[in-house]
């Protein structure tokens, strides 16, 4: 009897301790650091671009925010060099041009300009 308790003990513990592992692989998340300057590079690439830019004062693009399917997401330009910057998408929202991961559609950067 105490060696079936062991071994149902055992099985719980290992079950409890691989969850996180399964979690972390499954979870997104971006380590990019992105400068003042790409913010400002993107906004203007954007005007060169004749990119589409969102105006809806409703709307308040922050760090983990769902961006709707409704926003086009543009690809980064080549001149911005972030680690796996496929994986990104950007858009302008009320003159601020956020990052947004393409997959999750989740806002990975925002640069809030003073007024």
């Amino acid at each position: 009897m105490n060696a079936k308790v062991l071994y149902v003990a055992g099985f719980a513990i290992a079950a409890v301790c691989s969850t996180p592992v399964l979690a972390q692989t499954s979870s997104t998340t971006t380590t990019t650091t992105w400068s003042t300057d790409q913010g400002a590079a993107l906004q203007k690439y954007s005007t060169t671009q004749s990119y589409k830019t969102v105006e809806d004062p409703s709307m308040h693009p922050a760090e983990g925010m769902v961006v709707p399917e409704s926003v086009t997401l543009y690809p980064l330009p080549s001149t911005m060099s972030v680690p796996d910057a496929s994986s990104y998408g950007y858009t302008v929202v009320n003159s601020q041009p956020i990052v947004v991961n393409k997959t999750t559609r989740k806002v990975v950067h925002t640069w809030i300009q003073a007024p």
